[in-house]
């Protein structure tokens, strides 16, 4: 078996807690190694410009339908062309920020996408992935919900 080419910062379930604390949430999050970027449940996405920069505005929910909307002002941070697993492609507003994992912290970049129908309000794709191993029978490695 060939050796990995870098040492694992963690080893982290299919589905962990996460927390966004600039955002102030901490919401379940699924690990995708399918997909390259992260993706955030957002509702009312709209853009603006404000002193000469552009925003982004949404509402997102950490649990749920039935938990309250938290309404989000944030830096568009970029604009990117995603495909989704089943071959549509549509352009999703990217935001930073950093994430919190157990005891690990990290930036992270977040496709805002309507995520309403999934289990999970959040996706961890294999850019917030790297340095870290799925072990996909596992769940909760960094802390229960």
């Amino acid at each position: 078996m060939k050796e990995l080419p870098y040492t694992a910062r963690a080893v982290i379930g299919r589905r962990e807690m996460v927390t966004l604390p600039e955002l102030g949430l901490s919401l379940c999050a699924k690990a995708d190694t399918g997909a390259r970027t992260s993706a955030l449940h957002a509702e009312d996405i709209e853009t603006f410009e404000e002193q000469g920069h552009l925003w982004v505005s949404f509402t997102t929910r950490s649990g749920g339908p039935d938990t309250p909307p938290h309404v989000f002002r944030l830096h568009l941070h970029d604009r990117r062309r995603v495909t989704s697993s089943n071959g549509h492609g549509e352009w999703r507003y990217v935001i930073r920020t950093p994430m919190r994992l157990g005891e690990m912290e990290m930036m992270v970049e977040l496709t805002l996408a309507d995520r309403r129908n999934m289990r999970h309000p959040m996706l961890l794709g294999r850019r917030a992935l790297r340095r870290l191993l799925v072990a996909p029978g596992a769940a909760f490695l960094h802390g229960e919900p």
